[in-house]
């Protein structure tokens, strides 16, 4: 069991991006949050499984192709329009699984936690489901993760919960998401 020092190191071992993000929180109990790592992937919902596959597949293809250079540049960009289509259908499916009554804001992610807006206050400790939806990468992320701190910002509440239960793929899924996010605003700032 880490200790709170501990959490707080793994929530900041990552950079966290300013971007509001559409999430679902839906508080489990202990023994939900405490799953091995293969009981957690089998008890995801099939569509989150497959998500972080589908862009992980995306971005190994196309690499060998950009290396080839010009002569295959309009094959690239028929691929790249090929995953687009394939990224806008699996962005209809994963918006299935956007639950209204779970539904709130991020106001920061990254690969270690997420920073939820709340209008009421969360127990310390306590471990809730997260789903992360990525519009802009057509993705979507299922996580477990613990609530460390909390403070309250106007009329919300400011929840920072480290994950607890992710799969590798997925965190690296955020790592990259956050790093083009951030690329994207400092073109804006130009």
């Amino acid at each position: 069991m880490k200790t709170r020092e501990e959490k707080q190191a793994s929530f900041e071992s990552y950079f966290l991006i300013n971007h509001p993000t559409k999430v679902n929180i839906e508080p489990v109990n202990e023994s939900e949050a405490t799953l091995s790592l293969a009981e957690f992937e089998a008890s995801m919902p099939y569509a989150f499984r497959i998500a972080s596959e589908l862009s992980e597949i995306e971005s190994q293809a196309l690499k060998p192709l950009r290396s080839l250079g010009d002569s295959l540049a309009d094959l690239v960009d028929y691929l790249q329009l090929q995953a687009r289509k394939i990224d806008l259908m699996m962005s209809y499916i994963l918006l299935e699984q956007d639950l209204p009554e779970h539904r709130k804001t991020a106001s920061k992610f990254g690969g270690g936690g997420v920073i939820i807006e709340s209008e009421t206050a969360v127990e310390i400790g306590s471990f809730a489901k997260i789903k992360i939806f990525l519009e802009a990468e057509a993705a979507a992320i299922y996580c477990v993760g613990e609530a460390i701190d909390q403070s309250k910002k106007d009329d919300l509440y400011q929840v920072s919960y480290v994950y607890t239960l992710i799969r590798e793929q997925d965190q690296e899924l955020l790592v990259r998401a956050s790093l083009h996010l951030q690329t994207a605003q400092l073109r804006k700032g130009r």
